[in-house]
């Protein structure tokens, strides 16, 4: 199963990594100062497509999950998808 994990995990990775890169535009709005984000934009929405897709309905399985499997991939992996990326509001912007 790790294997096939692995193809799955890569591959959505450069696809999501290639979109994000073709349309900048779509990107979680980042503060200009502040701390470095220790994983990418494509790298925090592929894990939480992955969560979706394989179907972890608790974050905190899922994360343990992530890091068992795929820390290899992840060296990063959050503790907290949620808090680290703001995944929830990365869509709402403001109007104007």
């Amino acid at each position: 199963m790790d294997a096939d994990l692995d193809t799955l995990a890569t591959a959505l990775y450069a696809r999501t990594d290639d979109l994000l890169k073709a349309f900048p535009d779509h990107r979680p709005r980042r503060p200009k100062t502040g701390l470095a984000p220790k994983l990418s934009d494509a790298e925090l929405i592929t894990l939480a497509v992955l969560q979706a897709l394989l179907g972890f309905t608790s974050e905190a399985r899922w994360l343990r999950s992530a890091r068992k499997h795929l820390r290899h991939l992840f060296p990063n992996c959050p503790s907290s998808l949620a808090t680290t990326s703001g995944c929830a509001n990365s869509r709402q912007r403001p109007a104007g």
